[in-house]
This record gives C-alpha cells, structure tokens and sequence, in this order.
C-alpha cells in the first residue's frame, strides 16, 4: 500500500507539526525498507504525542500486517477508522484481514468501502478481486484482478491471484502465462512455482479424460 498519509499546507509549518511530518515519512521510508519495527518505534512515538494521530495508526496497522502481527493491525486499523470513517487505509487493512479468515461477505464490503474512497489502488483492487472470486463473483473477481494488474503489471502477487484464477476455470493457457511471468519479474517465487506444477498435473487430468 502506498497510503496518502501525508498532506502538505501552503502555510509555513508549525515546528511541531514539521517534525511530525518528517518522522512520518522516515517511518514510511523505513516500512518500504522492510524495517517494520524501527518503523513502529517512530510511529509508536508519535502516538504517545497524539493518539489520535490517524495517520500513524494506519502506518501502525500496515506495519504491523507486513509483520504477521494481525490482531494487532486489526486494533490499529479498527482505531483509525473510528477516528476517521473515510480511512481508506483501514478499511482495506480489515478487508485484507477478512480475506484471510475466508470471511468473504464482511472482506468484500470492507474492501468496496476503500475502494470507492480511493479508486484505483492496484493493492485494493488485488484484494478485492480476489474475494469477489473467492465469494464465487467469479466473472467479476477476474475483472476486477485484471483491472489491478492493469495498474501494477510487474506485481507478482496479482499475477499469480490472476493465474490461480484462470486455472480454477480452467483456462490453462493464460494461466500458464501468468505464472510464467511472476517466475520472470521473482524466480524465487515459490507459489508460482507450485502453481506451474498444478497446472501441468490438471493438463494431465483433462487429457486422460
């Protein structure tokens, strides 16, 4: 995610406000880094000056999320969407979090919410996408895949979400193609590799019928 959590006036900044600024974007600087907890240091800093700095909760929650912490990214989120309704940063972050509970229904309305807040966010889309599919919406979780791989086409991710797609109808070829293509951009890449063999193992299967 690349959450807009930064909003610059054209006034001269408070010192205050200046320093919070700059602690944020190293914080964001740190989390592109993969430095999640010297992230959080910053952030939980910043949340003890101001808890209700909405910002820094939702980098709370991303952090946290990129780290496996889920409860905690949950209670991050979950206060950031209390303090603001439109956090569309939350309500993907929950959204996600449903998703992996297979909560399909809940993850789906969530991930909707965010996406009409911010529109065309490929990370949104991915995880839309694939409850909508997931939800059995299939046509519309492959549209909706394809629409974020539209946006980020060298996303790993999304290809291998498209691929399994494409395998679960069956549409050998594009899967394949997709597979392939995450292999490319990520060699190590360990579910496009065992999605390449399932592919090869159902090819199998439809030919022996």
């Amino acid at each position: 995610m690349d959450p807009e959590v930064v909003r610059y006036s054209e006034k001269p900044m408070e010192p205050s406000t200046a320093s919070t600024l700059a602690r944020l974007e190293e914080a964001e600087r740190l989390k592109i880094a993969g430095q999640h907890s010297e992230a959080l240091a910053i952030l939980e800093e910043l949340l003890v000056e101001d808890p209700t700095n909405i910002a820094a909760l939702e980098e709370v929650a991303d952090n946290e999320l990129s780290l496996g912490r889920y409860d905690r990214s949950e209670r991050a989120a979950t206060q950031a969407i209390d303090l603001d309704k439109n956090s569309y940063t939350g309500l993907y972050i929950l959204g996600f979090l449903h998703s992996q509970q297979e909560e399909w229904a809940k993850a789906i309305g969530l991930l909707r919410k965010a996406n009409a807040l911010k529109a065309n966010n490929p990370e949104i889309l991915r995880c839309l996408g694939w409850a909508l599919f997931n939800a059995g919406e299939r046509a519309q979780g492959i549209v909706t895949l394809e629409r974020s791989l539209n946006l980020e086409s060298d996303n790993p991710l999304t290809l291998c979400d498209l691929g399994v797609t494409h395998l679960q109808v069956r549409n050998f070829t594009k899967a394949k193609a997709l597979f392939a293509r995450a292999l490319e951009l990520d060699p190590s890449n360990q579910r496009a590799r065992e999605c390449v063999e399932a592919v090869k193992r159902l090819e199998h299967v439809v030919r022996g019928k």
